[in-house]
């Protein structure tokens, strides 16, 4: 498959960074000559050289380069804060999406039915609360009602969007979740890691399911309006508007005290919740709220509870059969149904299921024996 740059964002980032060709090739330690042939598509920069051209101009791999396949799966994740991402991060869930395009014929959806999306998505504070009160609406909650990681399930299958919880471990990866859109057959499909705080996973759910209500918008662009509705639908404006008059004018221990107490009853980060305030703050022309240290806060009351994983499977270690029931069961994912009918049918090794779950070959292995 070519991949070429894509002239027209790069020249739009450069006008906005301020680079010509000439600072530019300087910038990346390459010749005047290099970065001309590059604009003019008689060369395409080697990875290192990708990579730093993408990070100087703020551009994200898949704006940055123009895949010529129109049938290419389009990825967007966001790295863990304090990690890169890479040519070979996209190249990893592109060759992910190309095994689950495989899978597609093999889903139990109607392929008549289109799932709804939105029409115009924006990052707008009044339009991100419409936005809130039209799902809460559709999964029969109140504006200030608890959102809990089932609704969210249940609005997944609505969209027909595969969930494929995943044990990639903290340490080893740096993706909470990842959203994969398969053009061809016009599937989504995301993964949710399971190891991870379970303050932080019902953000990354609601961060995904922006992202499948938004399916055109891509790059930052798309991971700010994911951000940005996630947080209007766990926390919208009537509680951060109730949340901002109980803070104001308190001491700041009294306010993440206060805080932690709200993200306890909610299941959500406290970080999710001080931004929250701050938006209705701002978009209310009212001072916003002074917590320098909301972000250590929140990773010291991230410590005092379990990975999700531990809270959902207590026992160690987790065996594919449990894991097989809790995917289906739990997150109501038709995932590994559709995996075993075409492993049985196509006769595919444990090498697909490698691949297309980026795991290990041992857990591979063991999931094989188990689908088939």
């Amino acid at each position: 498959m070519e991949k070429s740059l894509n002239i027209s964002a790069l020249e739009a980032a450069m006008t906005k960074k301020g680079f010509n060709q000439s600072s530019l090739s300087q910038t990346l330690e390459v010749s005047r000559e290099a970065v001309s042939k590059w604009f003019k598509q008689t060369s395409f920069p080697k990875p290192d050289k990708l990579l730093k051209l993408g990070m100087v101009l703020g551009l994200p791999f898949n704006e940055l380069v123009t895949q010529e396949d129109p049938n290419a799966p389009v990825v967007a994740f966001r790295k863990r804060k304090g990690t890169k991402t890479t040519e070979s991060d996209f190249q990893r869930f592109d060759s992910m999406g190309r095994y689950l395009e495989e899978l597609a014929p093999y889903l139990p959806f109607d392929n008549l039915a289109k799932p709804p999306v939105l029409k115009n998505p924006r990052v707008d504070y009044d339009y991100l609360q419409e936005v809130s009160v039209m799902v809460r609406k559709e999964i029969n909650l109140a504006p200030t009602d608890t959102v809990d990681f089932k609704h969210l399930i249940r609005y997944f299958r609505k969209l027909q969007a595969v969930l494929i919880p995943v044990m990639w471990g903290q340490k080893a990866r740096h993706e909470n979740a990842t959203h994969v859109y398969l053009p061809e057959s016009m599937t989504t499909w995301i993964y949710l890691n399971l190891d991870v705080n379970i303050h932080d996973f019902l953000f990354w759910m609601a961060h995904e399911l922006g992202h499948a209500l938004a399916p055109d918008l891509r790059g930052e662009e798309g991971e700010d309006f994911a951000d940005a509705f996630a947080g209007a639908l766990l926390f919208p404006n009537q509680r951060a508007e109730q949340c901002y008059r109980q803070l104001k004018g308190k001491h700041p221990g009294i306010q993440v005290n206060t805080i932690k107490e709200i993200a306890k009853e909610l299941v959500i980060s406290p970080l999710a919740i001080f931004l929250q305030v701050q938006a209705y703050a701002k978009h209310n022309g009212l001072e916003p709220l002074e917590l320098k240290n909301i972000h250590g806060a929140t990773t010291n009351f991230n410590k005092e509870f379990p990975d999700l994983i531990n809270r959902l499977i207590a026992d160690a270690p987790i065996q594919p059969e449990r894991y097989v029931k809790l995917v289906t069961e739990v997150f109501e994912s038709p995932f590994f149904q559709t995996l075993s009918s075409y492993l049985k049918e196509t006769k595919k090794t444990e090498g697909f299921i490698q691949t297309a779950l980026d795991i290990g070959l041992v857990d591979a292995k063991a999931l094989h024996h188990e689908l088939t």
